[in-house]
């Protein structure tokens, strides 16, 4: 996985280019494929300057559509249908697939333009933690005294961390250069342990727009100057309303004269003025109104040469003028003072070697909700495997289907009735023109497969009858699926009691050898990380032998999706301070499972203050390499594990991911019948992962 920055401020005008553009040299220098992305772009089409000026400067060999997450129109759209988790998934997979090409990521956050810009800040905040990258936060110093400037930086500081926020390092930018130390200073005092800041003073050059750059905001024609006269800085801009004596009082350097454009006697007089050596030199003429001079004038002026640019708009003097006020510099491809300027500034003031060997330590090792739904997405779409869903008529089971056949996750089948399925699909607007389904009430399997029960319970009094009437059930029926190995897993749930689902599975598909029971787990997405909690949906009393088996199966689970398993087995009591029956049970199931699993990591009886905190466990348990840093929570009972996975669901605003039934020989999975679309598609590619890492058919 490539690391990410995030270049990112609280308020417009930070100068964040300068910053974006100087990281993105460091970078270059030091090897490694860099890549540029902005989550949010006005134009799907036409990059923006900072955006080609890193395009034509690094000769960056990716397709534009990849350097940008989505446009401000579908960005507003998608937020005003109440569609924000869609919405950052979709910048989360155009970064995903950016990600796989590059080493580093040099990401520039929104310039708060849109039409949300009030929100802007939190919604750059979210889209770094989702990305996995630093943050690199800029502070706007410009027409701040010191002490404002570190107010606002110890203001942007605690927003970030109140967001959990990794940070890399901060910059305070265009600081009044007299104001540069003592800003510095401030900043020292002000910034968490180990985060270097550092300060850049304001730049003029930097400051304003060239000609060339209001020409091409205003979408101005241009009528006249050589190419390089376009790029000088416009200072102030003046309105050439009086005659033209009083006029040429209020010249000043570096002006741009804004006139309508059959004022010949302004015109002609900013040309002498600007080849005079007793006037200011002026920047260029701006015409309004849509007029151009008179040919006679125009005849006249070709003679005086090519040193000061002309451009005409369309619009009249007054609105020019606003326009022409709102403007700022910026970065382009062709304005080499510019990129010389802002290189220099950030060179001399950036440390790249300290900035660099933070980088190289300071990966985020968060893993949020939508991050980790991405990443079993594409784990499930990497080895597609074969998941039938029993549940073919139920609303939420044929959404979640459409969305898994679209994203091509899993191939599908959908038992029920057929034409009950696709009217059912028809009315709500889904399209399953190619899924596969089975009636399993007329299906020539349904014999092959009540025969094959028959021999598998027949010891518990079935008749050849009733497995035959059984198997007309599509929990029965999808399991048999599973268990011929003409389906790689089975989800459901949704509208069928736990019960319902897990039955069958117990009586046909059975424990894996060395396992003594079924358990379940919940993977327990926190804002920045991910706990297994088990057992809290199967079990309601396990004895100790059971619990060191769901302790070994969550172990195992953890690591199938990623997690270093920490394994805390839960009491009243922590080490030897308490006893009784519940936690002498714990403490024997410790002891079994070491003993099975002497590899794994297992701490307990422990309290769960002293699992997730480290300062209690320094006082509990000093020493431990679990206490304090636990991944895997093993809840006593059915009682506590389901109640303490709902509190941590609400109290902590988690996203519970299950209960994933672990033990098996094959996967099968369980729905909560209050579950959601998104956990349907979420448990189906577990389920998926789970059947790749048993083997099997693909």
């Amino acid at each position: 996985m490539s690391q990410g920055i995030y270049i990112t401020s609280g308020e417009p005008r930070s100068g964040k280019s300068v910053v974006v553009l100087g990281i993105m040299e460091m970078l270059t220098g030091h090897g490694g494929k860099v890549g540029f992305f902005r989550p949010v772009v006005l134009d799907a089409q036409k990059p923006d300057n900072i955006t080609n000026l890193i395009i034509s400067r690094y000769d960056l060999k990716i397709p534009y559509e990849m350097l940008y997450g989505c446009t401000y129109d579908v960005a507003r759209d998608m937020l005003i249908g109440d569609r924000d988790e869609d919405f950052l998934k979709l910048i989360m997979e155009k970064y995903k697939a950016l990600e796989k090409e590059c080493d580093l990521i040099v990401c520039a956050g929104s310039d708060f333009k849109g039409p949300a810009a009030t929100l802007e800040f939190d919604f750059n905040a979210k889209i770094a933690n989702n990305l996995g990258c630093v943050v690199l936060p800029v502070v706007n110093g410009y027409g701040r005294d010191a002490m404002q400037v570190v107010n606002a930086a110890r203001g942007l500081l605690e927003s970030l961390e109140e967001r959990k926020c990794d940070i890399l390092a901060f910059v305070a930018n265009r600081v009044q250069s007299s104001l540069v130390d003592e800003v510095a200073g401030g900043l020292k005092r002000v910034m968490p342990g180990g985060v270097p800041s550092y300060v850049m003073p304001e730049v003029p050059i930097l400051e304003k727009p060239t000609v060339g750059e209001i020409a091409a905001t205003l979408g101005a024609e241009r009528l006249r100057g050589h190419e390089d006269s376009f790029n000088r800085e416009v200072k102030n801009f003046k309105v050439a309303a009086m005659e033209l004596p009083h006029y040429l009082e209020h010249i000043e350097n570096g002006s741009i004269i804004i006139t309508p454009g059959d004022r010949s006697d302004i015109i002609i007089g900013s040309l002498l003025a600007g080849a005079s050596h007793a006037y200011p030199h002026i920047a260029g003429i701006l015409l309004t109104g849509g007029l151009k001079p008179a040919p006679q004038v125009e005849r006249l002026i070709k003679g005086l040469g090519e040193s000061v640019p002309v451009i005409a708009v369309l619009t009249d003097t007054y609105t020019t003028a606003r326009n022409v006020s709102s403007l700022e510099g910026e970065l382009s491809p062709d304005n080499t003072r510019k990129i010389a300027a802002a290189l220099g500034i950030v060179e001399a003031r950036v440390n790249s070697t300290e900035l660099i060997g933070r980088l190289a330590t300071a990966r985020s090792g968060r893993v949020t909700p939508l991050m980790f739904e991405y990443e079993i997405i594409q784990r499930a779409k990497s080895d597609r495997r074969h998941i039938v869903l029993p549940e073919g008529t139920e609303e939420r089971i044929l959404r979640a289907a459409e969305i898994l056949r679209m994203r091509k996750v899993v191939d599908i089948t959908l038992l029920g009735n057929e034409e009950e399925i696709r009217q059912k699909a028809a009315a709500l607007g889904i399209s399953l023109s190619d899924m596969n389904m089975i009636d399993p009430m007329t299906s020539a399997r349904r014999t092959t497969y009540a025969d094959a029960y028959y021999e598998l319970r027949k010891h518990k009094g079935i008749s050849q009858q009733m497995a035959f009437d059984t198997i007309a059930d599509v929990s029965y029926f999808g399991t048999m699926m599973v268990h011929f190995e003409e389906a790689d897993g089975m989800v459901s749930g949704s509208v069928h009691t736990t019960q319902h689902t897990i039955r069958p599975a117990f009586e046909i598909i059975k424990t894996r050898p060395g396992c003594s029971i079924v358990s379940s787990v919940f993977l327990m997405c926190l804002s920045d990380h991910v706990l297994v909690f088990g057992d809290c949906a199967v079990n309601p009393d396990p004895n100790p032998e059971q619990l060191a088996d769901i302790a070994i199966s969550s172990a195992e689970t953890a690591l199938m999706f990623g997690i270093d398993p920490l394994i805390a087995m839960l009491s009243y009591s922590t080490g030897e301070s308490g006893k009784g029956a519940e936690v002498d049970k714990v403490r024997e199931a410790v002891k079994i499972a070491k003993g099975r699993r002497p590899d794994l990591k297992i701490e307990g009886p422990i309290q769960y203050d002293a699992a997730v905190d480290a300062g209690v466990a320094k006082t509990k348990l000093p020493g431990s390499e679990v206490a304090g840093h636990a991944t895997v929570f093993i809840f006593p009972d059915l009682n506590t594990g389901n109640n303490t996975y709902k509190a941590v669901q609400r109290s902590a605003n988690a996203v519970a991911v299950g209960p994933v039934l672990q033990g098996l020989n094959k996967p099968v999975n369980d729905l909560s019948r209050g579950c959601t679309v998104t956990d349907i598609v979420n448990t189906v590619a577990i389920t998926a992962i789970q059947a790749q890492s048993k083997g099997g058919p693909a």
